[in-house]
C-alpha cells in the first residue's frame, strides 16, 4: 500500500509493505554505482524491503556524472538503469544530506535495520614529497571534478596559460582521461556534457605537451587498450616515448605471456612511439609516456614564488624475482622536467566518519564480504550488526562501474544470509519517517528524487540550446535554486 506524506515542505512517496508486520528498512549512503546496485540487488532480494539513498549532492549516480569522461557518454547509459531504482515504489532518494553532519552514523543505525555505506573514495593519497603543496599541483581527481562541474571544484581554476607543458603522475585510466581532456581539440569537446567553465578554459589554453609519468615500464603501464586507443587517435598528436624505454626484459616477456591485457596495452604503446605523423599540422600536439621514473619533489618557480615550475624525478629500475610482483626502485639518478601544471593521478583515498571501524593503511573499512568488523585484526566474531559496506569502501578504489554490481551482489547476499539465520531482522524502528523528522529539525533541506528530475530537465533544455547532451549546473546555488523552483 502506498501513501503520500508532507515533510519539510516536500511530498514524500512511503510504501506500506503487506508482506511482513515491519517492513525491511534499509539506508544506503551514497548513490553511485554502488549505492544504487546495492539498492536494485535488495529491492529485488527483499520484497518487504524499504531503500532509502542518501548522498551529500543534490544531484545522484556519484562517479557516473563527476568522474566518467564527458566524450564518454556510452558509460553513463548506466544512468538510465538507476533512474527506474529511485523511481521505484519502496526507494527514496535523499539529496543533499551530508553522513556526518546532517545525520550521524550511529543517529542512522538507530534508524535502520540495516545501513550500507557506499560513499566511495572522495580525496586522494599524498606523494609526501616537498613541493607538493605549492600552486599549481593538483590531483587529478579535482580536475576531473573541475571539467564535470562537480559543486566542489567549480572554482578550482587550473592554470593552463603560463606553460605550454602539464605533467600527469601516473599512468592509469584516470592520468589517460585527464591527458586527453588536456589535448583533444576543443572543438570535439563541444558537443559532450563538458562544464562550460572548463571547456572556456580549455579553448584558451596553452598546453600542447603533456607528460605522462609512470614508475615502472610500458610492459607494466596501469592503463587499458581501450583508453590508449582513444587517445593515440587524437588527431594530429604525436606520441614521443624514448627507445631505450621499449626494450624489453625476459621477466617483462613472462609477464606479458601470463597477461593478455598487459602485452596488448604493450603492443599499443609500442605502436603509437613507431608511428610518425604523416603530414605537418598548424597546431601540433605532443603526448610523452615517461617510463621509469618517480617524482622525488615539485621544483617552485624562480619568477612566481609559491608556483610549480617543473617535478625532479628519481629514474628507477624494477627489482623482485617474481613477475607482475616486481617494485620499482630509485637509483639515485635525477632529471627535472620543466611544466606549469602537475596532475597526480596516484589514486583515490576514502575518508572514514565518526562511528566507523577504518583501516588507515589499506583506506578501507575493515569488512568480510561486506559484513563491518568491529576492528582491522580481521576477527570475523567482531561484526557490527546491521552495518555493511560496498563499493571503493568495501574493497579499495579499483575496477569499472560494473565491478561494483558484483561487489553489490556479495553484499546484499550477506545481508540476505544474516536475516535468514536471524543475525538481522526487520522492526519497528522508524526510518525514512524518523530521518525526515531528525533533518527537518536541523533545518536540512532534502532534495528528493523529483527535484533532481527538475535539475536534469534544466540542464538538457540549456544544453540543447548548445548543440550539448546537457549544460550542467556547477555550483550549490544554482542547483538548489533550480530544485526548488
Amino acid at each position: 500500500m502506498k501513501m503520500a506524506i508532507f515533510q519539510g515542505g516536500t511530498w514524500f512517496a512511503r510504501t506500506f509493505s503487506t508482506v511482513a508486520s515491519h517492513p525491511l528498512r534499509v539506508c544506503v549512503v551514497g548513490s553511485g554505482p554502488a549505492g544504487f546496485y546495492t539498492a536494485e540487488k535488495m529491492l529485488k532480494a527483499h520484497q518487504e524491503a524499504q531503500v532509502d539513498i542518501i548522498d551529500r549532492l543534490p544531484t545522484p549516480f556519484g562517479l557516473v556524472r563527476s568522474g566518467v569522461a564527458p566524450d564518454h557518454p556510452e558509460t553513463k547509459i548506466v544512468v538510465n538503469q538507476f533512474t527506474r531504482v529511485a523511481q521505484h515504489e519502496r526507494c527514496t532518494f535523499f539529496g543533499n544530506v551530508t553522513l556526518g553532519s546532517s545525520v550521524t552514523l550511529p543517529e542512522l543505525r538507530e534508524l535502520y535495520d540495516v545501513v550500507v555505506l557506499a560513499y566511495g573514495a572522495e580525496s586522494d593519497r599524498v606523494l609526501g614529497i616537498p613541493g607538493e603543496d605549492l600552486s599549481g599541483v593538483y590531483a587529478a581527481r579535482e580536475f576531473v571534478w573541475w571539467y564535470n562541474g562537480h559543486p566542489n571544484c567549480r572554482y578550482l581554476n587550473p592554470d593552463l596559460k603560463s606553460s605550454d607543458t602539464a605533467v600527469v603522475l601516473g599512468q592509469g585510466n584516470v592520468a589517460l582521461d585527464v591527458a586527453r581532456i588536456l589535448l583533444r581539440p576543443t572543438t570535439e569537446l563541444a558537443t559532450t556534457d563538458i562544464a562550460s567553465h572548463a571547456l572556456a578554459a580549455l579553448e584558451d589554453s596553452s598546453i600542447r605537451k603533456v607528460y605522462l609519468v609512470g614508475r615502472r615500464g610500458p610492459a607494466q603501464a596501469a592503463c587499458t587498450a581501450k583508453e590508449l586507443r582513444e587517445i593515440s587517435g587524437i588527431k594530429d598528436l604525436h606520441v614521443h616515448i624514448k627507445e631505450a624505454d621499449l626494450l624489453t626484459t625476459p621477466e617483462d616477456e613472462e609477464e606479458m605471456r601470463n597477461n593478455r591485457i598487459r602485452k596488448r596495452v604493450y603492443e599499443l604503446i609500442y605502436k603509437a612511439a613507431t608511428t610518425r605523423a604523416s603530414h605537418p599540422c598548424s597546431d601540433p600536439r605532443e603526448l610523452h609516456f615517461v617510463f621509469f621514473r618517480k617524482p622525488d619533489k615539485f621544483l617552485e618557480s624562480n619568477e612566481r614564488s609559491g608556483h610549480v615550475s617543473g617535478v625532479r624525478l628519481e629514474k628507477t629500475k624494477l627489482i623482485g624475482d617474481r613477475p607482475g610482483e616486481r617494485m620499482a626502485a630509485g637509483t639515485g639518478q635525477f632529471e627535472d622536467l620543466g611544466c606549469g601544471i602537475v596532475l597526480k593521478s596516484i589514486g583515490y583515498k576514502s575518508v572514514p566518519v565518526n562511528g566507523l571501524p577504518f583501516d588507515h593503511q589499506k583506506g578501507v573499512v575493515p569488512n568480510v564480504r561486506g559484513r563491518v568488523l568491529s576492528d582491522t585484526s580481521g576477527d570475523p566474531m567482531l561484526l557490527e550488526k546491521g552495518l555493511y559496506v560496498c563499493g571503493w569502501l568495501k574493497r579499495g578504489p579499483t575496477g569499472i562501474i560494473a565491478t561494483n554490481l558484483y561487489c553489490a551482489e556479495e553484499t546484499v547476499a550477506s545481508i540476505s544470509e544474516d536475516l535468514k539465520q536471524v543475525i538481522l531482522a526487520s522492526s519497528s524502528r522508524s526510518g525514512r519517517e524518523g530521518l525526515l523528522q531528525l533533518l527537518d529539525s536541523r533545518n536540512v533541506r532534502v532534495i528528493p528524487f523529483g527535484e533532481w528530475e527538475k535539475i536534469d530537465s534544466e540542464e538538457r533544455r540549456l544544453g540543447s540550446l548548445r548543440n550539448k547532451p546537457r549544460e550542467k549546473l556547477a555550483t550549490w546555488e544554482e542547483l538548489q535554486k533550480v530544485a526548488r523552483e
